[in-house]
């Protein structure tokens, strides 16, 4: 579905939608009195509906959920798109993810109906909205049954009404790495201050552990490259992702990555142009450009278009482990290449890395700090007010990109 009709149904529907149940609610809550904190969870289902990369930032919130309450069933609800993701980190036992399809109104509906009736069967006393805002996820927190429901919330902020039906409100903190504030969101289950994030300090977030992949599969992908790209053989491969995804406006220039992959090349390099088959354009383009740097011999190029190449995100990962180094936008190859032993620079702009950075000591972020930045923020629903000029990213210039890829390329 339409990322602009998302946004519309979510205000003009969801509004009006919490403010019906928040009185519901309070309603229900005259005749029930105050609900128990006391007693442990016995199912929680954590609602992470729209982002991958999240998810792989959420791994130790699910790995100090299952600490915490080890007699407690852990579900998740997400789109159906982003579960294979979820299904490598193996957080959640398979049978507990409830997915959503998301292509359609009317599949959207459909596999909503059904995840709640499997999330109230499976008698959910606690939901944990990690979503930014967003109506939909606060509905269906309610929705599940759950008696416990926690989510951002705005408190004394004007605007992202969300209902009053979050009876474990969090204050989003914009200072706090979003995988910290996913933590909080888990530790005010059973929270007594006001506001429910107001607790000690734990230990900083845990780096994920690197996924187990099939040593098959790796081997794989590396014949397919040998067979399909003979040019390559022998060189240390560099990954580029140039592509934006649904916000072209996180995308650094391609005039810049192709002067850094120029750079590479000319170091002895190969390098593959990865992303999805919406992305082929923009490889050709880019391979294209440096080929012709290179008098044009096209026939043994070390620069090579694999978008659409991997035909799943395991697939991906195995990619990740053939290769030495990974440059990407801000996005969800840079947060899955956490879970490989892979070097990653993540270049940001509209968002920052104090917020969205892998949480992975093999990766470096690139950022500029101008004075509009970040524009795309949970108080704007990721709806920036930029004209396109993305001079955050723009002004990141390709030599000190290349600088730190060598670094990266020459450490073991």
């Amino acid at each position: 579905m339409n990322i602009q009709l998302q946004r519309w149904i979510d205000r003009w529907v969801g509004i009006p939608l919490c403010a019906a149940v928040s009185g519901v609610d309070k309603i229900a809550g005259w005749f029930k009195g105050p609900s128990s904190a006391d007693q442990a969870p016995r199912a929680i289902v954590v609602i992470l509906l729209s982002e991958m990369g999240s998810l792989v930032l959420a791994h130790d919130m699910f790995a100090r959920l299952k600490a915490r309450y080890p007699n407690a069933e852990l579900h998740a609800l997400l789109f159906r798109k982003n579960r294979e993701i979820l299904d490598l980190m193996k957080v959640v036992d398979p049978a507990n993810v409830h997915t959503v399809n998301d292509k359609s109104l009317t599949g959207l509906l459909s596999s909503l109906w059904q995840a709640l009736r499997a999330l109230r069967r499976a008698n959910v006393d606690v939901a944990i909205d990690c979503e930014l805002f967003s109506r939909i996820s606060s509905l269906l927190s309610y929705a599940s049954g759950a008696a416990v429901r926690v989510g951002f919330h705005r408190h004394t902020q004007e605007g992202l009404y969300r209902g009053s039906h979050i009876n474990r409100p969090v204050p989003y903190n914009p200072y706090q790495h979003i995988s910290a504030q996913f933590l909080t969101l888990a530790r005010a289950i059973d929270s007594t201050a006001v506001p429910k994030s107001k607790l000690p300090v734990m230990a900083a977030v845990k780096p994920p552990p690197h996924v187990q992949l099939d040593a098959a599969l790796i081997q794989e992908i590396q014949s397919r490259l040998a067979q399909d790209f003979p040019a390559i053989a022998g060189k240390p491969l560099a990954l580029v992702y140039p592509g934006g995804g649904i916000l072209p406006i996180r995308a650094w220039p391609l005039a810049s990555y192709t002067a850094l992959c120029e750079g590479l090349v000319a170091d002895g390099c190969a390098v593959a142009v990865i992303g999805l088959k919406d992305d082929q354009a923009l490889a050709r383009e880019l391979v294209a450009s440096v080929n012709r740097a290179f008098a044009g011999n096209t026939s043994a190029s070390p620069v090579i278009d694999l978008t659409g190449y991997t035909r799943s995100i395991s697939e991906l990962l195995a990619l990740f482990h053939v290769a030495r180094l990974l440059v990407t936008n801000d996005g969800g190859p840079g947060q899955f290449a956490a879970l490989t032993p892979i070097w990653t620079l993540m270049l940001f702009g509209p968002e920052t890395p104090s917020l969205y950075a892998p949480v992975t000591p093999r990766c470096h972020s690139f950022y500029s700090q101008w004075p509009c930045s970040p524009c795309l923020t949970a108080y704007n629903h990721r709806s920036s007010y930029c004209d396109g000029d993305n001079q955050c990213l723009k002004v990141i210039a390709p030599s000190a990109v290349l600088a730190k890829a060598r670094e990266c390329l020459a450490a073991p």
